[in-house]
């Protein structure tokens, strides 16, 4: 007889002490991330169809903001459905007119990629996108992604 694995569930997959990954630009942080997140997998005995739940569960700050741009546009129409006109043009107007204060270029990006979630009619290509998000740009920064050739 076959013996039964014992599938593991999220209480499982948390007390084996996962990394969290709050999406700081540090190639090794990622990678260990991926690392550590395999071998939880593994100790936990994760079941296939949980891998993505659990993984995206360990997610904070930039790293969330960042998966849920990705994951949220059809939930995001719903949503519209529902907001009142008024509030979707200000945050159209809002995204259009967005500019980078001071030096903060983090809280800028930060906002940015939230409004290109909730006003996709906006920007309907990575071109209009990028042309967009380099308008908000200080010139000292704008000059060097325009030379760049994002």
């Amino acid at each position: 007889e076959t013996p039964v694995v014992k599938r593991g569930n999220y209480k499982e997959f948390i007390s084996c002490q996962p990394f969290y990954l709050n999406g700081m630009k540090r190639v090794v942080r990622l990678i260990r991330w991926f690392e550590r997140t395999e071998s939880v997998f593994s100790r936990s005995n994760c079941a296939e169809e949980n891998k993505v739940t659990f993984a995206t569960s360990t997610l904070t700050d930039d790293a969330l903001s960042w998966c849920n741009a990705y994951t949220q546009p059809i939930r995001i129409e719903q949503a519209n459905k529902y907001c009142p006109q008024t509030e979707v043009k200000k945050m159209e107007d809002e995204f259009y007119n967005l500019v980078v204060k001071g030096n903060d270029l983090k809280t800028y990006i930060r906002r940015f990629q939230e409004l290109a979630v909730l006003c996709p009619n906006i920007v309907p290509n990575s071109k209009k996108l990028m042309e967009v998000f380099i308008k908000g740009l200080p010139r000292s920064i704008k000059g060097n992604v325009i030379t760049s050739k994002p």
